[in-house]
């Protein structure tokens, strides 16, 4: 019997699982939307239920006799405040819910270092500070550890990742003394391990209603970001990742961390190494402005690669940049239109893809490893076109993603954590 561990992503639209073998082969998955379960997407009933559903499901493909670990990972800044049963106290703030309590941001800009990323409305500081005032709160949790907390019945512990944007300072590895300037109480903060650490064992209950091994490892997850990125099979410092969806994001794995929030560069630590990236406005959302996906795909047939348009070309929306270049009144370039529409496409992309070129200049720049080889996600990881514009202008070997699975990189640190524990 090949021993398995399984990975969950619980996203904002549904979750996912993986069962993964010791060699990263991927023997089943599952997924279920959030929406079979409840029109409340935020409401944590609705997201152990789905997560259940999931699990079965992966469960009902495989030898459940054969897991041994299990992870997950969840959306990065979504926080929830539970009493001493691990019961939800009210509603989550989602990852991109922000307060608007100026005592409490105000709290954190003078408090916090400034590469700290625990600033901003949206971060998971300052969501704590403002679920900490409820009656009955034991601790303030993030979305992947409530769930962690379903299998091992822990609700105290967090991960490194996850954790950073409720202000953990990675590079120390502790919560530092500045949050309780801000007014937050420390006790409500969980302890915080390495993504892949141990964390406990199924509990009676949870092995039961999944019919697993009470022994089966419950281990510390990630953010979904992580994840994504640990699933390509990234490994090496100077590996890079490229997610070309509605907007461009880039992650690179190095060797030191780079915190630069001028750029909305943070750093989440992986063991003994960092994965530092930004994320640009440019990307899909662009093009879909102008054409439809349909049309992108036949536009895309006619386009030649190997030629440029000579157009300098900075696709935006909207005015605004963040990353590379840090300017909220940068203009869109997109002008002049050539009559071609293929054309008027390939510009588009060329622009695009200098825009990842400099992001990873950009890193470089401050500090992250040169950039050595790229793996590619996302929904414009499978126009050919747009990848061989992309290679020209990086100039590195593009090498396949082992999965674009938020839940298979998830699966990794299940992995780990059943190594740890000597049980593989």
């Amino acid at each position: 019997m090949v021993p398995l561990a399984v990975g969950i992503d619980i996203g904002t639209s549904g979750s996912r699982a993986v069962a993964m073998g010791p060699d990263f082969s991927i023997t089943a998955s599952a997924a279920m939307p959030l929406e079979r379960f409840g029109a409340n997407g935020r409401d944590p009933a609705v997201w152990w239920a789905t997560v259940e559903a999931t699990l079965h499901e992966l469960l009902s493909r495989i030898d459940r006799m054969a897991v041994r670990a299990i992870a997950v990972d969840g959306t990065s800044g979504t926080v929830l405040p539970i009493d001493d049963a691990g019961r939800p106290l009210a509603d989550p703030l989602m990852y991109n819910d922000k307060i608007s309590d100026a005592a409490i941001l105000t709290a954190i800009a003078d408090a916090a270092p400034e590469a700290s990323a625990a600033h901003g409305a949206t971060s998971g500081l300052a969501k704590a500070l403002r679920f900490q005032r409820l009656p009955g709160i034991l601790a303030v949790l993030h979305q992947a550890d409530w769930i962690a907390g379903q299998f091992s019945g822990r609700f105290d512990v967090s991960d490194e990742n996850n954790s950073l944007k409720t202000g953990y300072d990675a590079e120390a590895r502790r919560w530092p003394e500045w949050i309780a300037a801000t007014g937050m109480r420390m006790e409500l903060l969980p302890a915080v391990v390495g993504p892949g650490s141990v964390t406990g064992r199924l509990t009676a209950a949870a092995a039961g209603l999944f019919g697993l091994p009470r022994d089966v490892a419950v281990v510390a997850g990630t953010t979904d970001g992580c994840a994504s990125f640990l699933a390509t099979g990234a490994a090496a410092a100077g590996d890079g990742v490229t997610a070309l969806g509605s907007s461009l994001t880039i992650k690179i794995l190095s060797d030191r961390p780079i915190f630069a929030p001028r750029y909305g560069i943070y750093s989440h630590r992986l063991g003994d190494a960092w994965l530092a990236g930004g994320a640009s406005n440019t990307g899909g959302k662009v093009l879909a402005q102008h054409f439809s996906l349909a049309r992108i795909v036949e536009l895309s047939a006619a386009i030649d690669p190997a030629t440029e348009t000579g157009l300098d070309y900075y696709p935006l929306v909207s005015p605004g940049e963040r990353f590379p270049i840090a300017d909220p009144a940068l203009q869109p370039r997109l002008l002049p239109r050539p009559q071609s529409d293929a054309d008027h496409l390939k510009a588009m992309l060329e622009g695009i893809a200098a825009i990842e070129a400099l992001g990873y200049r950009r890193l470089a720049e401050l500090g992250a490893p040169r950039l050595t080889s790229v793996r590619s996600v996302g929904g414009g990881a499978a126009n050919a076109a747009w990848t061989a514009i992309r290679q020209r202008k990086l100039g590195v070997e593009f090498r396949p993603a082992l999965s674009d699975e938020a839940a298979a990189g998830t699966s990794r640190l299940a992995l780990m954590g059943a190594k740890e524990a000597g049980l593989l």
